[in-house]
């Protein structure tokens, strides 16, 4: 399982990415869908610890 709270993100002062909670049960498929810019690189990077 993952679960993920109060993840936040910030460049220069300005916040890109908010997710108050997520939680994913194991063996769940789980998609990241959004457009150019939108945080999806940035939060995988960030629960990915990179």
């Amino acid at each position: 399982m993952i679960t993920v709270t109060n993840l936040t993100k910030k460049y220069n002062n300005v916040q890109v990415l908010n997710i108050e909670e997520l939680t994913i049960p194991e063996g769940q498929a789980f998609g990241l869908v959004g457009n150019n810019g939108a945080g999806k690189t940035t939060f995988f990077n960030l629960i990915l610890d990179l």
